[in-house]
């Protein structure tokens, strides 16, 4: 099953799957550490035997690819999806300084964008989730001071309060309705004890009107909390609404006859021209149902 994850979409070897990229050299890092490659403690955790290190894992990585010839590269994207996504925003610009400054180095999150928002309880359960995640790997000395300085460094996890700062040129691949947050911060462990959303969020045709009308609003939250981005001159993005989860290593959805498509653009067609700088491309699409001549 790795094996199969792994070379699908913009990992792909194939140019049939990945015309632009799939004879790119590639390397695949496992999320091994549980704090997007941020922790930094000293001391072994007593009780399980632990080691909260990402941060030196990650720099270890860098520094072992370096002396591999990645130095000597003319073009580098770090890219994540998920927890990796959340990575690649936290480590952009810090990795782009390990290059020279000759090197075109261009960051891409895929399903990074997670928000601060309330379930349906009108809890702020992924807040506190945050809180323990940072405080658990010591994750505060390794976030933006920018941030940090001004918000609580559990706050700083989030995309939103940290990815304006960004410099090098970023591309956001992501849902506006993405299942997993939909599952874990939307509809948060402990708030559907009857599996009232168990259906909706695994499949929203299943989905009642009441609870396409918390979607929608889900939507609009997410995209007020996106577009609080701000401007910027070097920024992509490719946000739908479907509900999934990582869509750049899933081959259906990366690039194919049957691929979906935004303003007549695969993900990877928009990535392409972005990476290339063709096209800024910077595309949202409607919510569900949507009107497909619009996009």
């Amino acid at each position: 099953m790795a094996s199969q994850f792994l070379f699908n979409g913009i990992l792909s070897t194939d140019s049939k799957f990945n015309p632009e990229f799939y004879n790119w050299n590639r390397v695949y890092v496992r999320y091994c550490d549980g704090g997007s490659f941020t922790g930094d403690v000293e001391a072994i955790d007593p009780g399980t035997g632990l080691h909260y290190r990402g941060a030196r894992i990650f720099k270890a990585i860098m520094e072992e690819l370096l002396a591999q010839g990645m130095r000597t590269s003319q073009n580098v994207i770090l890219s994540g999806c998920s927890a990796g996504g959340l990575t690649t925003i936290l480590h952009c610009d810090n990795f782009k300084a390990l290059l020279s400054i000759s090197v075109k180095v261009k960051c891409i999150s895929d399903a990074g964008y997670f928000i601060d928002h309330k379930d349906i309880l009108g809890n702020t359960y992924f807040e506190q989730y945050y809180d323990d995640v940072v405080t658990l790997h010591g994750s505060a000395k390794n976030l933006p001071p920018s941030c940090t300085s001004k918000l609580k460094p559990g706050l700083c996890f989030f995309p939103q309060n940290v990815a304006q700062e960004i410099q090098t040129p970023f591309f956001f691949i992501n849902s506006a309705i993405d299942s997993w947050q939909v599952r874990n911060i939307l509809v948060a462990p402990g708030t559907d004890p009857q599996g009232v959303w168990k259906s909706c969020t695994t499949n929203i045709h299943s989905c009642t009107p009441s609870q396409l009308k918390v979607l929608q609003g889900f939507r609009l939250d997410f995209l007020k909390a996106f577009e609080g981005l701000g401007p910027s001159s070097t920024r992509g993005y490719y946000i739908n609404s479907f509900l999934v989860h990582c869509q750049a290593t899933n081959q259906a959805r990366w690039f194919g006859p049957k691929a979906p498509r935004l303003f007549n653009k695969t993900i990877a067609e928009a990535v392409r021209d972005w990476f290339w700088d063709r096209d800024l491309f910077r595309q949202i699409d409607c919510p569900y149902p949507c009107d497909k001549a619009s996009v």
